[in-house]
């Protein structure tokens, strides 16, 4: 006989009433039930909590969550190797934030005032060039990565502005056809997902059809790059997935 739900909230420091909800919305099932109806836990049912706790703190929404771990593709040892590096990297940035903290504490118990540059260089946007060392250790011995790291040193910011501008065009198109209820997989969402793999084929390095349902996975599971696609339009990220996949299979 597993854990009862009671036994799983003092472990996992959730509330029973969290617990039934993640029942009610089919996010955690136990796996068994006592005669008189009672909820236990295995051991499946408690990794499977884990991987919820691990996406929620995060920042994943319920529904985001679900929506991943019940892909039929979900890995979950891939998932927890993902999960390793988005932490690491919170980590990271909690700890620039815990410096400019005890910065502006230096400066106003000494009565200084901070130059503006350097009273919010914490609050920045997502800057590439911080996770170069991620993208070294993810994809550093892959021959896409060298291809991209030969093309993209001798661009220009003129290069950089026409590779932006193509990607937001791409992106304004495709929340265009969201706005429009287009399916993801009409031919329109599929043309644009194929622009979108081609940008990326013309700039950075050859992009297959596999290599771009891996990036479209990504888009989705990661929200440093899902809140790029949010921002323009919410549901957009998990919208170019689902039409990358579909364009794949058109392709085939």
């Amino acid at each position: 006989m597993g854990l009862t739900v009671g036994e799983v909230a003092s472990l996992a420091s959730v509330s029973v009433r969290t617990l039934h909800h993640y029942d009610d919305i089919g996010l955690l099932s136990p796996s068994e039930r006592s005669e008189g109806g009672y909820r236990h836990y295995g051991d499946d049912d408690l990794a499977t909590l884990q991987q919820v706790l691990f996406f929620r703190e995060l920042g994943f929404g319920l529904g985001d969550i679900a929506r991943i771990m019940h892909d039929p593709s979900f890995d979950r040892l891939e998932a927890l190797r993902m999960q390793r590096r988005m932490l690491k990297d919170k980590s990271a940035q909690l700890g620039h934030m815990i410096e400019a903290v005890e910065a502006a504490l230096d400066a106003t118990e000494g009565g200084v005032t901070l130059d503006a540059k350097d009273m919010f260089e914490a609050f920045g946007d997502f800057d590439p060039k911080k996770h170069e060392k991620e993208a070294e250790d993810r994809w550093g011995g892959t021959p896409a990565y060298a291809e991209s790291m030969r093309r993209t040193k001798r661009y220009t910011k003129e290069d950089w502005t026409q590779i932006k501008a193509e990607g937001e065009a791409v992106n304004a198109a495709m929340a265009a056809l969201m706005d429009e209820g287009v399916p993801s997989d009409d031919p329109r969402a599929l043309d644009l997902a194929e622009e979108h793999r081609l940008q990326i084929d013309k700039w950075f390095y050859p992009c297959s059809q596999e290599i771009h349902v891996g990036l479209g996975q990504m888009y989705v599971m990661d929200p440093r790059f899902a809140q790029n696609y949010e921002k323009v339009r919410v549901g957009l990220a998990q919208y170019m997935r689902e039409a990358i996949e579909a364009n794949a299979e058109r392709a085939k």
